[in-house]
């Protein structure tokens, strides 16, 4: 027979209610008393319905994560982070993909709305107002994406585009091309804005080739345009599209470094394992997801009581974050970057910093807003 909570009440000697109140609104019980109920709990191997739980709380203690695209290796380390860091909130994760399909992602936040306590939105297709409009129904958390006065975890491409441009122009390059994202994404247009300003501080003029679907075929497919347009180096908008570009290179009897150099964007295991070894902008996708579940679970915290829980977050009096956070990215250089053509021995030509790797949880570079109400 399955322990209940009458058996845990017995057990501990308080009165049902008690038992309820300790794991629905622990603040309102006795620590001595919460304590003895928890231990009796633990003892006979008690675990609290969560259905039952959600009716007197509000609270699903689910959260919905809704991301681009859950083949891209970018998201798996982002997810596992987001889930273990739920998990120790007491929190459980639902993911769902919608394939870069903007109607998707619309549709999966109306029906996971009434399930969960909020939605992690991970580089989302849709507008920034649609976005908004659809935070009104269930507190939202954006991931990879500005949105004004919504919460948001970003991570700072812009940067990262800089100083893979800024390493490009150190070793001569002066023709470079860029293979943009999908339309639509937030991130590629970071990356398109940075490296341009940095081709321009640098003398150097910047093709741009898309957009582009983020995959591996979608780099492939652009080998023969860069062969074509004349480049010497290119920045790809994520790392599948850097490998896709290197093996569609290879095919075309393009060397990388030699003839072209090659820089990605996201550090993903696969561009350690490449030939030649990839030279990547790391993003720090793990601290992302655990920011985000953090800055989810602090709106919800901040609504008023009886105002938490299932759609309610946002409702009028309730309070909620529009902190938007910056998290720094860093520059690996590995193989597949060398001296343009032409510009003499790569001991002579390489300059900027050497191999490393960004901290985990990553730092944030910036921070604006806060914990207000709006």
């Amino acid at each position: 027979m399955p322990v209940t909570i009458r058996d845990v009440a017995r057990a501990s000697g308080v009165h049902i209610s008690t038992v309820s109140r300790t794991f629905s609104a622990p603040h309102l019980v006795n620590p001595e008393t919460r304590v003895r109920v928890l231990a009796c709990a633990e003892d006979l191997g008690y675990r609290p319905n969560r259905a039952a739980r959600a009716l007197i709380t509000g609270r699903t203690h689910n959260i919905g994560l809704i991301i681009a695209d859950i083949a891209n290796p970018f998201f798996p380390p982002l997810i596992k982070a987001a889930e273990g860091q739920a998990r120790h909130r007491d929190y459980h994760i639902f993911v769902a993909d919608t394939n870069e399909d903007p109607m998707a992602e619309e549709e999966l936040v109306h029906a996971l709305a009434k399930q969960v306590d909020g939605v992690l939105l991970c580089s989302p297709r849709m507008s920034n107002s649609l976005i908004e409009q659809l935070s009104r129904e269930v507190p939202l958390v954006v991931i990879n994406r500005q949105v004004a006065g919504l919460p948001c975890v970003m991570m700072d491409v812009g940067q990262g585009a800089r100083s893979a441009i800024e390493h490009l122009v150190g070793l001569g390059h002066t023709a470079i091309g860029l293979l943009s994202g999908p339309r639509g994404s937030w991130t590629s247009r970071e990356i398109r804005r940075s490296a341009a300003a940095a081709a321009r501080a640098g003398g150097a003029e910047l093709t741009v080739l898309g957009p582009n679907p983020p995959t591996e075929h979608g780099g492939l497919a652009l080998a023969e345009h860069v062969q074509r347009s004349g480049v010497t180096a290119v920045l790809a908008y994520n790392d599948l599209m850097a490998i896709g570009l290197i093996e569609g290179l290879d095919a075309l009897g393009v060397r990388v470094p030699q003839d072209v150099s090659v820089v990605g964007i996201d550090d993903i295991a696969l561009s350690r394992l490449t030939r030649p070894k990839l030279t990547t902008v790391a993003t720090p996708a793990g601290a992302a997801g655990r920011t985000a579940v953090d800055m989810l679970l602090q709106q919800d915290t901040d609504a008023p009581r009886g105002l938490r829980g299932v759609g309610r977050g946002t409702a009028v009096g309730a309070r909620r974050t529009t902190a938007q956070v910056m998290l720094q990215t860093e520059l690996v250089i590995r193989d597949s970057t060398g001296p343009a053509p032409g510009t003499g021995s790569p001991d002579a030509v390489r300059v900027g910093p050497g191999p490393h790797r960004p901290a985990d949880p990553g730092r944030p570079s910036a921070a604006t807003g806060g914990a207000v109400a709006s």
